[in-house]
């Protein structure tokens, strides 16, 4: 059953069930894609400041009874957006919505999953408090930072993941023969393994040393990499250091391009042109976070959609089918 059939199923007498889209301001062209994808329109809302810029929300259509998806990343201006997410869900519930799901396409405060030090918060479970509190019953985002951040909340989570999109890419523009996938750090292994594996291409590890927070030294390159085209796996990149630095060294051990394929495109300041100006051949990122000008003008960024595979997330969700075979 394709996703606009299951749609059609939900459209119930009355709202009993049906499936309504909600959206903030921080992705409209993301959310109005997925609802193209869906063949729904999205649900008439305003989402605006008052003077002081307090957030003010006011769902204008009947939600009571429905099954409702807010689309939200919490990307820059990360507390602007979460404080929408928090206050549309509130808003919902007080209108009685029968069920509230967070789609958080990109889930910011995500890399503080830990204590690094004494004194120092866990942020990314105090986001998953907001959001369960404001009355959400289920989210559903993609490729979070750390895995555990699912267990952070007690409410039903899903989290889905971007390689169907990028090995679908892969496969059309490289002999895979050629090919060596590339975590950037020892950390993201996992998740380089995974794409590698599901390509049948050999995996390589950049070894990295960061001496302070946002500053990033390579050190090392495990595997062979000359002679080949590799790519550079990660969920984030922010200031663009970690993925140029690799690159460099990818290139010094004989790589011949270099090209990176990362979910979330944060890239704050100035990454944007240490990007276009770096060694790497081309940084593919989703549109999980709203491309910038500056993205949409670069030489080698490239953004993939993934509204089809949130759409169809979506679509299972509201239909209570399995949303872990997408990936199988």
């Amino acid at each position: 059953m394709d996703a606009r059939t299951r749609v059609q199923e939900k459209g119930m007498a009355g709202n009993n069930g049906a499936m309504k889209l909600v959206a903030g301001n921080s992705n409209p062209t993301l959310a109005a894609a997925i609802g193209g994808y869906l063949g729904i329109p999205l649900t008439k809302a305003v989402v605006r400041r008052f003077a002081d810029m307090e957030i003010f929300v006011e769902i204008q259509e009947n939600v009571r009874g429905a099954d409702v998806f807010v689309i939200q990343s919490t990307s820059f201006p990360a507390n602007d957006h979460l404080m929408e997410l928090l206050i549309i869900i509130d808003a919902l519930r007080r209108a009685s919505a029968r069920r509230i799901t967070a789609v958080i396409p990109y889930y910011g405060y995500a890399r503080q999953d830990r204590k690094p030090g004494p004194r120092t918060p866990i942020s990314a479970k105090l986001v998953a408090n907001l959001i369960t509190h404001a009355g959400a019953d289920r989210v559903l985002t993609l490729d979070l930072h750390a895995g555990q951040i699912q267990g952070f909340f007690d409410i039903p989570t899903d989290n889905l993941f971007a390689a169907p999109v990028m090995i679908r890419d892969i496969r059309q523009r490289f002999e895979l023969s050629k090919v060596i996938v590339v975590s950037p750090d020892v950390g993201g292994v996992v998740r380089a393994r995974g794409l590698a594996k599901r390509i049948n291409a050999p995996l390589a590890i950049v070894d990295k040393r960061r001496e302070r927070p946002g500053v990033s030294e390579v050190a090392n390159v495990i595997g062979e990499v000359a002679g080949s085209i590799c790519i550079l796996v990660d969920d984030i990149v922010d200031s663009g250091g970690t993925l140029i630095n690799a690159a460099d060294a990818l290139l010094e051990k004989g790589a011949d391009e270099v090209y990176g394929y990362i979910t979330h495109g944060v890239l704050s300041g100035g990454a944007v042109a240490r990007v276009t100006s770096s060694s790497l051949k081309e940084l593919v990122i989703t549109d999980s976070i709203q491309p910038t000008k500056a993205v949409a003008s670069s030489r080698n960024i490239r953004v993939l959609s993934i509204a089809t595979l949130i759409g169809e997330a979506i679509s299972r969700t509201a239909a209570e089918e399995s949303v872990s075979s997408l990936f199988e």
